[in-house]
């Protein structure tokens, strides 16, 4: 266990040893990854909107059963049982929520009622701004560089932004992989880094070994950011199946679209009910259309295929553009340790240039 190097306002918010987070990543946040970030000393953040109710109780049961340092769960605000899932966390006494979308201001009120710390994931300064005021404790805002779900602002120029809008800690993501990015972020004035790919390529993550060798080939440049899975940008590793889809009418996605839609539904055990719900929940939180809230059914799916099945021909791999700089697989605790140590001794380099 490495001694605290680092003290910020995230890690005093949060009670954690080191301001790096583990983001998280549909089917890959599971518990082994999460447990073993939270044992190195970082916040590890279970992914849930890939598990059904049930499947999130065990994996947080799971969790604490592997540690008693503070975890955090990543929730769909916009899902019809957000609340259910928010009075879960409360039960188990969950140390973080961690939003895809703004919460509602009751829910936040709730969950910080009960001593939960709510940091909800941003893209612009004014939705830091929003929640905010609404009470929320701390924001993650992700760059450009990020993978999934993603903007077109470089992290450099979006952190900033954020930075001068609001006064509560900002965890930056989007591009970071080791102590250089750590201090730069904490430079900028962010309180932590939080990352993904990093943490995928990790030998602590479930990810299928040889899905972890195609991200440990690929450059710079081998990742793209496409509307065809989901009707939104999302960055994900160039495959011969992205590249297909760009290529695709959406008339012939159509067939593969439904597929996958029932294929959603049977894994999720959600009712056409249910699904029908979140998509209205969907469309008003986020403002898609009919079409790309058909398309979002393929997201879990395609994910599900690629990062767990291994089945790179069906699915697709979410990637951050950090992955071209990516050449080994170290245990979270090894992760952690490298880079809080690197990054302290950065920014002791950097302030002897102060006279």
């Amino acid at each position: 266990m490495s001694e605290q190097l680092l003290k910020t306002p995230f890690t005093e918010l949060v009670g954690v040893r080191h301001p790096v987070v583990q983001t998280g990543m549909g089917w890959v946040s599971g518990p082994r990854l999460v447990s073993g970030t939270a044992n190195a000393g970082g916040l590890g953040i279970l992914a849930s909107a890939t598990m059904t109710f049930e499947e999130l109780e065990k994996a947080i049961v799971e969790v604490k059963s592997r540690t008693d340092k503070p975890f955090g769960v990543n929730l769909r605000a916009d899902a019809a049982d957000a609340p259910a899932r928010c009075q879960l966390l409360i039960e188990h006494g969950v140390k973080v929520a961690s939003f895809a979308l703004a919460p509602k201001p009751e829910l936040i009120a709730t969950l910080k009622e009960h001593g939960i710390v709510v940091m909800p994931s941003i893209g612009a300064a004014k939705h830091a701004v929003k929640v905010a005021a609404w009470g929320a404790d701390a924001v993650m805002v992700q760059g450009g560089e990020g993978g999934g779900h993603t903007g077109p602002v470089p992290t450099t120029l979006l952190l900033p932004t954020v930075l001068d809008a609001v006064d509560i800690p900002v965890v930056a993501a989007g591009g970071f992989f080791d102590g250089r990015g750590l201090a730069a972020a904490l430079s900028y004035g962010a309180a932590g880094i939080g990352m993904g790919t990093r943490f995928l390529l990790t030998q602590d993550s479930a990810v299928p070994d040889a899905v972890k060798q195609l991200y440990l080939e690929r450059g710079l440049t081998d990742t793209v950011v496409t509307t065809k899975v989901d009707g939104m940008p999302h960055r994900m590793l160039r495959t011969a199946l992205v590249e297909e889809l760009e290529e695709t009418s959406a008339v012939k996605r159509m067939g593969p679209t439904l597929r996958r839609t029932l294929e959603f539904k049977r894994d999720s055990g959600m009712s056409w009910t249910a699904l029908l719900k979140d998509g209205r929940e969907m469309k008003k939180a986020q403002g898609r259309t009919l079409a790309q809230m058909a398309l979002a059914a393929n997201t879990p799916t395609m994910l599900k295929a690629g990062l767990v099945d291994g089945d790179t021909d069906a699915g697709v791999l979410a990637s951050g553009q950090v992955v071209g700089v990516i050449n080994d697989l170290p245990t979270c605790q090894e992760l952690i340790d490298r880079i809080v140590t690197e990054a302290a001794a950065e920014l002791r380099r950097a302030s002897s240039y102060v006279v």
